[in-house]
């Protein structure tokens, strides 16, 4: 019957491996590949009824059923990795760094919120924090000062990473976010009229939800901050945050993506942390982590080639004819990678070398991402792990701000991939 050959039909395929073991004498040996598909290491089970048999036994079993399905493998004896935990690291980099122990408490509850942000993100579609922003009328949120339409999931990102930041011990004075239209001090953050609350030594600039668009295609979003030391008299103003990237005492980002992952640096180098889904907990993962000099990846959006300048142009037309230099007299082939989000796309240019880009366009001849919440923060990381990063004239760390919602061009990476942008920009314009 039907059924009688399709159940001798897997009884063949229970022992084939024996029967390639018995042959491999004659037909000489196999390629490890081969050899791996053909002898697994696991037990192979066939149950149906009346018929059962098995190879040679292993620690872990397949059990195939008569219709086809089988039984999920056996999880439960993976090993954790030994890792130095978020915490335990603060402590030791602010043992080595006293001036910076006021910190301590900030970060870590900055990396709380974005464990909780990590959640929400997660569950975005799912649950009711998904869309534009309402108030209690029914009725769209107004735009942002970017001019741009608040999404649900960007005002509750931001409301975390202020209270993030403000309730860590007092230990900053006031913050700025890039979906408010003023620097607010921490006392108002907290609502803390007629209550004592400490002014603290610190001040935090933050995007609290990069690139939020993506996630209608669940695509990778992320979490920039910056923390600078207070420099003017209490109450905190606009002056205070007007300072040049290079005096970033602390950066870092988070990326949501297929892992959550906490990048940071605290003036002496960048460290990576992934969050362990089952800790809840983030574990240093990438230690020290340092850009090639050099690298293929072209992270633009060409989509508005026409409408950059000539520098600009001239410069993904030659990557694109001769491949991007490898700093030996050589050259690789470009490779365009383009995400829409900058922690993601800058995230990728850390880890594999090349170049992030958001230049200036016609229409916008200062570009769109902002210099205190993401261009200076970002640059930071990249200039401690051994990059680069540039408005194509000049160092972003070096721009001195005007305004806190200031936009400019940026480009981050390699150091060579940014050397030969910069030299497009010097004898182009």
């Amino acid at each position: 019957s039907f059924k009688t050959q399709i159940m001798r039909s897997l009884l063949h395929l229970a022992l084939l491996p024996s029967l390639v073991v018995a042959f491999v004498p004659l037909i000489g040996p196999l390629n490890p590949l081969v050899k791996e598909m053909l002898i697994p290491n696991p037990s192979i089970t066939v149950q149906s009824q009346g018929l059962s048999s098995s190879s040679v036994s292993s620690s872990t079993s397949l059990n195939l059923t008569p219709d086809g399905s089988s039984s999920p493998p056996n999880l439960t004896n993976l090993k954790k990795k030994r890792l130095m935990s978020f915490e335990r690291y603060l402590e030791v980099e602010c043992w080595s760094q006293p001036e910076l122990k006021a910190l301590e408490p900030v970060l870590s509850s900055v990396a709380t919120a974005c464990v909780q942000i990590s959640k929400m993100v997660s569950r975005a579609q799912t649950d009711d924090i998904y869309g534009a922003a309402m108030d209690s009328s029914g009725r769209i949120l107004d735009s942002n000062i970017q001019g741009e339409t608040q999404q649900k999931l960007d005002v509750v990102c931001n409301e975390i990473m202020l209270r993030a930041f403000c309730s860590a011990s007092g230990n900053v004075a006031a913050v700025a976010s890039e979906e408010e239209d003023e620097a607010r001090p921490c006392k108002a953050v907290m609502d803390s009229d007629g209550v004592e609350f400490s002014e603290g030594e610190y001040v935090a600039v933050f995007d609290p939800i990069d690139g939020s668009k993506n996630i209608d295609s669940s695509l990778p979003v992320g979490t920039i901050f910056g923390i600078y030391k207070y420099k003017d008299l209490p109450p905190a103003g606009v002056g205070t945050f007007l300072q040049r990237g290079s005096n970033l005492v602390a950066s870092g980002y988070c990326l949501y993506s297929a892992t959550t992952v906490l990048v940071l640096t605290m003036g002496k180098g960048v460290d990576g942390f992934t969050l362990d889904p089952d800790r809840r907990q983030f574990l240093r993962t990438h230690e020290d982590m340092r850009v090639p000099d050099s690298g293929p990846l072209i992270c633009m959006n060409e989509g508005n080639y026409r409408e950059y300048n000539g520098a600009v142009q001239h410069y993904l037309k030659q990557v694109k004819q001769r491949g991007v230099s490898d700093g030996k007299g050589g050259f690789t082939k470009a490779q365009g990678r383009y995400v829409g989000a900058l922690v993601a796309d800058a995230h990728n240019v850390l880890i594999n070398g090349g170049i992030y880009g958001y230049p200036g366009t016609r229409e916008n001849p200062n570009g769109k991402i902002r210099l205190m919440y993401e261009s200076n923060p970002m640059g930071m990381i990249m200039e401690q792990a051994g990059g680069a990063a540039s408005t194509g004239k000049e160092k972003i760390l070096e721009v001195e701000p005007t305004e806190i919602h200031q936009r400019v061009p940026t480009f981050l990476g390699s150091p060579l991939n940014i050397m030969e942008l910069d030299e497009c920009f010097k004898y182009i314009g």
